[in-house]
């Protein structure tokens, strides 16, 4: 039996999680309004998963308080934060503070339910272009500005990091073979590599420093 925890303070995200959770068979769904009481239900009902906004009642990041504070209590607590924040940098705090997983309010439903999935088995959960960001956060790179990578840039070097030829790239993000040799192109003046096995090594390393 599964038990879910919602805290944001938006009575219409509260309906819509709570909706697409009860569709997916979670019996129980809990829900509070602020950290506070979030806090209360959590240590009342020790749910499964708990899923959590970072800001609530008009402090930009009050959330991560309570994470860390749930953190603090039971290190194993499963938390997804569903944040309006694409910042990598606040995305990184959060996991920092014990974030199991981290996902933007302007995914998909498909996606949210995906990442839920994740994070309830206890496993760590970023979409591949944040999660890309935030390994260059950790590993200083974000400080150097040949590593202001595009939206295309960071799909192209997750990919890459998979494994993914040129032809499967360019498939996957509806472009042409060509775009995609031009971004790799940039990804290596960008990223300081000096030929393509070495670019694809380091966006492995990057994805892993994530993982």
């Amino acid at each position: 039996m599964t038990s879910v925890l919602i805290i944001d303070d938006h009575p219409i995200v509260l309906q819509g999680c709570r909706r697409m959770l009860e569709d997916a068979g979670v019996e129980t769904v809990l829900e509070a309004g602020d950290p506070t009481s979030g806090y209360r239900l959590y240590r009342r009902h020790h749910p499964d998963v708990v899923i959590v906004d970072l800001t609530m009642q008009g402090n930009r990041l009050g959330g991560l308080d309570v994470i860390r504070r749930m953190h603090s209590h039971d290190p194993h607590s499963r938390i997804l934060v569903f944040s309006m924040h694409s910042d990598p940098i606040i995305a990184a705090r959060a996991l920092e503070a014990g974030a199991t997983g981290y996902v933007l309010k302007d995914t998909s439903s498909h996606e949210l339910m995906k990442a839920f999935e994740k994070v309830r088995t206890g496993t760590p959960y970023l979409d591949n272009d944040l999660a890309l960001q935030v390994a260059l956060v950790r590993t200083g790179l974000r400080a150097n500005p040949l590593a202001d990578l595009t939206q295309r840039e960071l799909q192209t070097l997750a990919l890459l990091a998979q494994g993914k030829p040129y032809s499967r790239i360019a498939e996957e993000l509806n472009v042409s073979y060509k775009t995609v040799v031009n971004a790799c192109s940039q990804l290596k003046q960008k990223l300081n590599a000096k030929s393509l096995p070495e670019l694809i090594r380091l966006a492995v390393q990057l994805a892993s420093a994530d993982a």
